[in-house]
């Protein structure tokens, strides 16, 4: 299979330094998402938060992604691991959730791009607006059918040019120091405490989430140990990026309840306490920024599903190469025809799928991790997290306990949208097996199926497995615990879904659908789990 996949994409000479500047845009590309976590959580929890999730987030990840990248190198990276860890269909609701969760996102980078120009140009239409994002997704279409040398070329000018004047906001910060960049502590306006770390915590774990998409590209790297290296210097890179300018930024020119992306208050002010041209010299930083990352997130997320339809668990066109570059083209223009569909759609309803989505992601990679420690002892990995495995189990705990509170802390409207995106990985999986065979075409002895369900033997089970515990977390916050956290949000959810008059004319009668719908949603999946638990008892009986 590692063959297989070796001999369609082309290795290349990717240097450390490209391959930082690539993962740089991958998980960073400046402090984009802070502007909305100061207002949301407050000044003090929101650099505590920046602080802390470098050790008990970022570190699980870069870690893991570290010693299992150098392990395993084929394509698909995370796929790959989690497949090798914990199984087939674990790998494929790992590789779905992560793929689909990047292809919104990779839509939201054009989206905010074609925002901050027409900041930049007031008089900007609405058609000029379009027809520039358009622009946008075919350009970089083209750099990515170019291959990843040059996608890393790019990627470095960018990254450069966002660090530089990242550099210069955080210089400028301290040098006009006034004020307690955390005072005050929280947002005790509108949130209590645990309020405001649950409104700050969800963009703070997504500002530091990214260090697996690069594994995806393992199988181009003639040198495979360039992205565990790069990993190891990325991690404190993008920490020190996003803690220094805030406490600058904060320090010097405060007015925390004021910042926003949508003209408010931004890191652009610092660099114009020295010159009119701070705020333009920012918002093209930030249109860069938004590039950067849609250029490195295409080329990351055409070869996710390059890696599971080798395996037999996507549709064969995808592992189509062009003959000289051998890029995945059709992966590559299914991104772009995705991207150009909905930039014109409104993303507030669709981001809150994305929690859950890069959750069941996070949780399984660590997992894995420490599995494989156990089962495959002897493994060769090049780069070996230090401390043993009982350190591994220590490391990547906090990790599963923040991606288990994200799912409570984050809000009613974000599990209610991971529920309903979620469904749609056993779905997938369970057609594409079905039509495709999955890994018992390549190895029917290794990975036999159950002839009367045409799904690996124990699926039925695993099924059971998903929807009781999406169920049963769904009927604990319905029945009490979002009545409980949400004191208080009411104008929140009014500002946020008041144009969708389905679910309510006010705050209250919004968050009230939204729970109702939970409990509902979380009853139907209960009932699939019995079901499937039920026929597994029957037809599934042997648990591989």
């Amino acid at each position: 299979m590692s063959k297989q996949q070796q001999s369609n994409l082309a290795e290349h000479n990717i240097t450390l330094r490209t391959a930082v500047m690539i993962m740089y845009c991958l998980v960073a590309a400046g402090c984009f998402g802070i502007d909305e976590m100061i207002p949301d959580g407050g000044p003090g929890i929101t650099i505590i938060i920046l602080c802390i999730l470098p050790f008990v987030w970022a570190a699980p990840q870069a870690l893991c992604s570290a010693e299992l990248g150098s392990a395993i190198t084929d394509a698909g990276g995370f796929y790959k691991w989690i497949q090798r860890g914990l199984g087939e269909f674990w790998g494929f609701q790992g590789g779905w959730c992560r793929t689909l969760s990047c292809y919104i996102d990779n839509t939201v980078y054009v989206v905010l791009a074609g925002s901050y120009a027409k900041m930049l140009i007031p008089g900007m239409t609405e058609t000029a607006q379009f027809i520039f994002m358009v622009s946008i997704v075919l350009v970089f279409t083209i750099i990515n059918l170019l291959g990843i040398e040059e996608i890393g070329k790019v990627s470095t000018i960018f990254s450069v040019f966002i660090f530089l004047v990242f550099l210069a906001i955080t210089v400028i910060g301290f040098m006009n120091w006034n004020q307690n960049p955390m005072d005050p502590l929280y947002n005790s306006a509108d949130y209590t405490f645990l309020g405001s770390i649950g409104a700050t915590l969800a963009t703070g774990m997504w500002m530091y989430s990214g260090y697996t998409s690069m594994s995806t590209l393992a199988t181009e790297c003639k040198d495979k140990s360039v992205i565990p290296r790069g990993l190891l210097i990325i991690m404190p890179l993008v920490a020190l990026t996003y803690i220094l300018p805030t406490i600058a930024s904060l320090a010097s020119v405060g007015n925390w309840q004021d910042w926003s992306p949508d003209g408010g208050i931004s890191f652009g002010h610092v660099l114009a306490l020295v010159g009119s041209w701070g705020i333009p010299v920012f918002t093209i930083t930030a249109i860069c920024a938004e590039l950067s990352m849609f250029n490195t997130q295409m080329i990351s997320i055409s070869r996710g599903f390059y890696g599971m339809a080798v395996d037999n668990l996507a549709p064969k066109s995808l592992t189509k190469v062009s003959k000289k570059r051998r890029v995945p083209y059709i992966s590559v223009l299914s991104i772009t025809l995705v991207s150009v569909l909905l930039c014109n759609f409104n993303f507030d309803v669709l981001v809150t799928m994305d929690v859950m989505l890069l959750m069941v992601d996070y949780v399984l990679v660590f997992l894995s991790t420490a599995v494989l420690r156990r089962r495959e002892p002897d493994m060769p990995r090049p780069f070996r997290i230090p401390g043993g495995d009982k350190f591994v189990n220590l490391l990547i705990a906090p990790g599963l306990i923040i991606a288990v509170a994200a799912l409570f802390l984050n809000g009613a409207d974000y599990y209610l949208g991971g529920m309903i995106a979620f469904i749609s990985s056993p779905i997938m999986y369970i057609i594409w097996k079905r039509m495709y065979g999955g890994l018992y075409v390549n190895d029917p002895e290794k990975y036999p199926i159950n002839p009367r369900t045409k799904l690996a033997v124990g699926d039925f089970h695993r099924i059971t497995i998903v929807f009781g515990i999406i169920a049963v977390i769904g009927l604990i916050g319905s029945l009490w615990w979002f009545d409980w956290y949400e004191v208080g949000w009411e104008s929140y959810y009014e500002e946020a879904y008041c144009g969708l008059k389905f679910m309510g004319s006010d705050g209250a009668a919004i968050k009230e659908w939204i729970n109702n719908a939970m409990l509902v949603i979380s009853v139907l999946y209960a009932v699939i789990a019995v079901v499937f638990k039920v026929a597994g008892n029957k037809i599934d009986r042997k648990n591989a």
